[in-house]
């Protein structure tokens, strides 16, 4: 049973499941079904926030229970009053648990010298936030912190996913360099020398853990990543690669020079980059998928959301912030060109 099968995850996990020969029920509020489904997929309609909803899907219980979208510990305790009918789970997290020696997280990352140090790469041994309702990091951490300590009624693998990218993301990084390129931007200013790494996650990469998990339950907390993490310059070149256009990159060291001028949002000062290794060894996982790979499916549904008439210089019509209003929610203005360009004129002054 998957909760949140219509979701970017979902979608592809629900298909490698059914691939693998599992009996699939796919749960979402909507209860729809996508067409890339084998057709013995089975659909069932839910909201993961009420419990009886729930616990009626589940009725007589499964083999194991896929959450794409468990946040907090109330879902925790959710997943676990479930115990008895359920053999044992797979739960997304996320690598934003993490605290480097300092006690800095992705929390503390507005803070002045307040982004967290990892060490390179980020083993799952490291310390986590403390658990709480402050933000998306603490509740994940006790999300993972209830499941964990039920793994005697309900062994769960928790998969501590990184940069996640792929078609349908609310939140696409890929959207920073395709906009761009559709604009007709042909300078961009990337901060700190356009080598900031933050590990990237395929949708397919993380079905694929999904998939080996679900045939081998355990109690078990693991890196979800793609084996590379390339740099943010190594991102802009493949992005132009798919859209066939060349562009010149301006590199500033260090931090953004100026508000909305050249900052990422892969740009970090310190790398993340967890360690995959933990995987290979439980699962028997490898890559099936790399981030050039996957690139032409990403940018086609980004341009896809963005269309809708041409803008001035040929640009996309449709409003950045209409198609995807948890960009601007996470990142700001992402696109502000007057502010680029008025830093570059200062510049070259």
């Amino acid at each position: 049973m998957v909760i949140g099968a219509t979701g970017q995850i979902g979608r592809v996990a629900v298909g490698a499941l059914a691939r693998d020969g599992w009996q699939v029920t796919a749960v979402s509020r909507g209860g729809r079904r996508d067409e890339s489904w084998p057709g013995e997929v089975r659909t069932a309609r839910a909201d993961r926030e009420d419990d009886a909803a729930l616990t009626a899907v589940v009725g007589d219980g499964c083999d194991v229970l896929v959450d794409m979208v468990a946040f907090g510990p109330e879902h925790a305790r959710q997943l676990t009053g479930l115990a008895g009918r359920v053999g044992s789970a797979v739960v997304i997290s996320s690598v934003s648990v993490y605290e480097d020696d300092k006690g800095r997280g992705f929390d503390t990352q507005a803070e002045p010298d307040g982004f967290p140090q990892y060490p390179v790469p980020i083993p799952e041994s490291l310390r986590t936030v403390a658990p709480g309702d402050a933000s998306y990091s603490t509740r994940k951490a006790a999300l993972e912190r209830e499941l964990l300590a039920a793994a005697d009624t309900l062994p769960t693998t928790l998969l501590r996913a990184g940069a996640i990218h792929g078609p349908r993301c609310r939140t696409p990084r890929e959207l920073y360099f395709v906009k761009r390129n559709l604009d007709g931007r042909r300078r961009r200013i990337v901060a700190f020398g356009g080598e900031s790494r933050f590990h990237p996650a395929s949708v397919h990469n993380i079905a694929e853990l999904i998939r080996l998990a679900a045939a081998k339950p355990g109690a078990r907390v693991l890196n979800a990543c793609d084996d590379e993490a390339p740099t943010v310059a190594e991102i802009a070149s493949a992005i132009d690669a798919v859209m066939g256009v060349e562009t010149e990159t301006v590199l500033v060291d260090g931090p953004p020079p100026a508000e909305c001028v050249g900052d990422t949002p892969w740009s970090v000062p310190h790398p993340v980059i967890c360690d995959m290794s933990a995987a290979r060894r439980e699962l028997g996982y490898e890559e099936v998928t790399r981030y050039a790979e996957t690139l032409p499916e990403t940018v086609a549904w980004i341009e896809r959301q963005l269309a809708g008439g041409a803008g001035p210089g040929g640009g996309a019509g449709r409003d950045w912030r209409e198609a995807y209003p948890k960009m601007s929610e996470a990142y700001g203005d992402l696109f502000d060109y007057a502010a680029e360009d008025a830093w570059l004129a200062a510049r070259n002054a």
